[in-house]
């Protein structure tokens, strides 16, 4: 079941949702361009991609719908955030990858992959702090954790089964898997205490 605030809060909230949701796109596009690695659901979604020639944020948007048939048993309930999340970061990737030069040369290529990083901390700051619902795999792991499993645990054996299947399918790993598995998670702490509206669960995942 979808659910709504009421109007009266929607509208403060709504424009931070969508400015975070592109701003992660962007960034998530960043680290595709910069060819030094991926975070795990984007290896995996850059795998399928190879694999399918599907392009890689229409491939998210699909993995995404089916990481939302997983709410079913656990009856997680959707927001409007949840939504977005699956469609407009899928979109947003595809549009700049489709515009957006290949950087050339290594530390083009490292400031890419920084600035991408940095983008994503700073939108899954903004959306999550609009509190308007979780995304997809967020809400697939609280989901799961919510049934008495530690919500570390499941979120690990998650991203690890989406790294390596998207590594198998050929999905970019390198540096860059490493250092967005250590920087989001405290980048998304300092921008959901500097842009959230107001009290919500603090994740340390981004939005994807």
């Amino acid at each position: 079941m979808l659910t709504l605030p009421p109007v009266t809060e929607l509208r403060p909230r709504l424009p931070r949702l969508l400015a975070g949701l592109v701003t992660c796109g962007v960034g998530f596009s960043l680290m595709v361009l910069a060819r030094l690695g991926l975070g795990p659901w984007e290896v995996l979604h850059q795998g399928l991609s190879r694999r399918t020639g599907i392009p890689i944020g229409t491939m998210g948007i699909l993995v995404g719908f089916v990481v939302l048939l997983g709410w079913l048993p656990l009856r997680q309930r959707l927001g409007i955030g949840t939504l977005s999340n699956v469609v407009l970061i899928g979109v947003t990737i595809d549009l700049v990858l489709l515009v957006a030069p290949e950087p050339v040369g290594v530390p083009a290529r490292v400031s890419c992959l920084l600035a991408g990083i940095l983008a994503v901390g700073i939108g899954s700051g903004l959306y999550i702090g609009a509190g308007l619902g979780p995304g997809p795999r967020d809400g697939l792991m609280t989901g799961l954790a919510a049934r008495g499993y530690s919500l570390r645990l499941v979120r690990t054996l998650l991203e690890l089964s989406a790294l390596v299947a998207g590594w198998v399918l050929g999905g970019n790993v390198g540096v860059g898997t490493l250092l967005f598995a250590v920087a989001i998670g405290p980048l998304v702490q300092v921008f959901l205490g500097r842009l959230s509206l107001h009290s919500v669960p603090t994740l340390t995942a981004p939005a994807e």
